[in-house]
């Protein structure tokens, strides 16, 4: 069998408002349990309680994701403008390769 090689180069991961997405996301769940807290006693009678606790737990997980990709949001940051101070002076480059 042989091995499957590429052939053409990977395209580059799509970069979106991930921090809004995530919010929304949080926010959706999060107003799905409320909506669904009036009907807690029918949900309990028919079995479907878990739906109620699913929407808690997307809810609190999203909480978890928003403090994520802002953390990962703010790296990415900083690491642009490193690369943007470190690669702007040629004069500096220019003494590290003396070196």
């Amino acid at each position: 069998m042989a091995k499957w090689t590429p052939k053409h180069e990977a395209p580059e991961p799509l970069e979106g408002p991930v921090v809004a997405t995530i919010t929304g996301g949080t926010i959706l769940w999060f107003v799905l349990f409320l909506v669904q807290l009036p009907f807690y006693g029918w949900f309990d009678d028919h079995g479907h309680l878990w739906w109620v606790w699913t929407c808690l737990a997307g809810a609190g997980l999203g909480l978890i994701g928003i403090w994520y990709v802002r953390k990962r949001a703010a790296a990415l940051k900083r690491a642009a403008a490193d690369t943007g101070t470190h690669s702007g002076s040629g004069t500096e480059q220019s003494a590290a390769a003396a070196e």
